[in-house]
């Protein structure tokens, strides 16, 4: 699964920095998995501006919506979306990449906390049910694989990407290129799952040899 080459597409297509990439994944194979890019930009709202008073015709700015694009890609194993994912990480320049394992939120004496995190970890935004503004969803079978996270649980990885984003600047990476990126393969190996109520494995990526001083 060339997870590197489809936020690549995406970047390219939008022309805007990135804020954060996360992948979710049923625990079952072959399902589709839900890539989510979200994007660091404004455009203006050209329907409520025509709606507002001719002295206040400023057309309003508001976020540019997040992009979530299904994947069905065949995969067999866990490890495979975990490599994928360390792979787009490494190159795209990211301090570290964050895997998050979740049970299913439909479980005997789980929190309202762990059904809002299923809902945005398949892209529906529960501060904003109504509204489907902060997205655009190439991706038909969403709400199909939340319902299914749901019942069995899921997996999502997340990073902030350094080339094409925002963190140029933030700390001081030691590994980056001039880009913000880094050459293939990545060297960082995928670990097990833990497969416990919820763990999260952090997989460091970046190094720094810089002296830091108070």
């Amino acid at each position: 699964m060339d997870v590197f080459g489809r936020i690549r597409d995406q970047v390219d297509a939008v022309g805007l920095p990135m804020v954060a990439v996360s992948l979710t994944a049923v625990p079952r194979a072959n399902t589709p998995v839900l890539l989510v890019l979200h994007w660091h930009g404004f455009a203006h709202d050209a329907h409520a501006s025509a709606s507002a008073p001719v002295a206040s015709r400023r057309p309003p700015a508001r976020p540019v919506p997040g992009s979530a694009l299904q994947v069905s890609d065949a995969w067999r194993e866990m490890a495979s979306l975990d490599h994928a994912m360390l792979d787009a990480a490494w190159q795209f320049g990211a301090w570290d990449l964050v895997r998050e394992e979740h049970r299913g939120c439909n479980t005997v004496g789980s929190s309202e906390r762990e059904a809002h995190a299923c809902r945005q970890a398949f892209a529906d935004d529960p501060f904003d049910p109504g509204s489907e503004d902060h997205l655009v969803a190439e991706a038909p079978d969403r709400m199909d694989l939340m319902q299914l996270g749901a019942r069995v649980g899921y997996v999502r990885w997340q990073f902030r990407p350094v080339k094409n984003g925002l963190w140029r600047d933030v700390g001081g990476d030691d590994s980056l290129h001039e880009d913000g990126g880094r050459a293939p393969p990545c060297p960082v190996l995928a670990e097990p799952r833990v497969g416990t109520r919820v763990s999260r494995t952090r997989y460091r990526l970046g190094r720094s040899q810089r002296l830091v001083l108070p």
